[in-house]
């Protein structure tokens, strides 16, 4: 898968403690390290299971640093690490309207959820039905009830309640798909991987009033946006 070694599945055994304990383990790793400067985004990542959005047999992995298998096709939940990577630099704070494209296991969401707060809207769209169900049941499971879910080619965005303060497209591009940069707010905030000479960089866009404003971040490695906007030939 894309190169990265998946550990294989088995029977879980840790218990809910166990796992909670790694799970601070982690938040705390993630601050020494420099990836995780945020209070809100921290107290989120405390407090959102992720084991409890990925397939059963995957559940004991949920804190190690590798992407892990989700029903659909080529369907990945990111390292742990990735999630302040793009919500960091996108500044996801309360009282945002956030729009994601690619939901996945729904954990992102559900960590969007708690950082948006009360007063904000978390819109998360997904093109894989087999990937948009099993997300929609993980929500549901964990009582996250009030966040907009649209199964769809997410390069065309969600116009329904654009615009949006903040976007985030957990696919790679070769280029950002223009409805999406259509229903990002005036000094609103993008954060995508993007394919330039054969290898992705994660990228932030902010939209200003003379123009955009772009800067490159790191080097990822996401599986490929699907769909009308997505890299053709794979």
């Amino acid at each position: 898968m894309y190169g990265w070694q998946v550990p294989p599945p088995r029977v879980p055994t840790k218990s809910r403690e166990e796992l909670r304990t790694e799970r601070e383990q982690k938040v705390q790793w993630l601050f020494a390290q420099g990836l995780l400067p945020s209070e809100r985004i921290r107290v989120a990542m405390l407090k959102v299971a992720r084991e409890d959005f990925l397939p059963h047999l995957y559940r004991d992995y949920a804190y190690w640093e590798v992407p892990l298998p989700l029903p659909g096709v080529m369907a990945t939940m990111s390292c742990p690490h990735s999630y302040p990577l793009f919500y960091e630099p996108l500044d996801l704070a309360e009282g945002q309207k956030f729009l994601e494209i690619g939901l996945g296991s729904g954990y992102g969401a559900a960590l969007a959820r708690e950082i948006v707060g009360q007063t904000g809207l978390v819109v998360s769209m997904d093109i894989d039905p087999v990937t948009f169900a099993f997300a929609r049941g993980n929500l549901e499971r964990a009582e996250y009830r009030d966040i907009v879910l649209v199964q769809r080619d997410g390069g065309f965005g969600y116009s329904e309640l654009a615009p949006y303060d903040r976007i985030c497209l957990t696919a790679a591009c070769t280029q950002i798909p223009s409805p999406l940069l259509e229903q990002l707010k005036s000094s609103g905030r993008l954060i995508a991987p993007v394919v330039e000479l054969g290898s992705q960089n994660l990228i932030l866009i902010e939209k200003r009033v003379d123009g955009i404003s772009t800067e490159a971040i790191c080097e990822v490695l996401y599986v490929s946006l699907r769909g009308q906007y997505g890299i053709k030939n794979e």
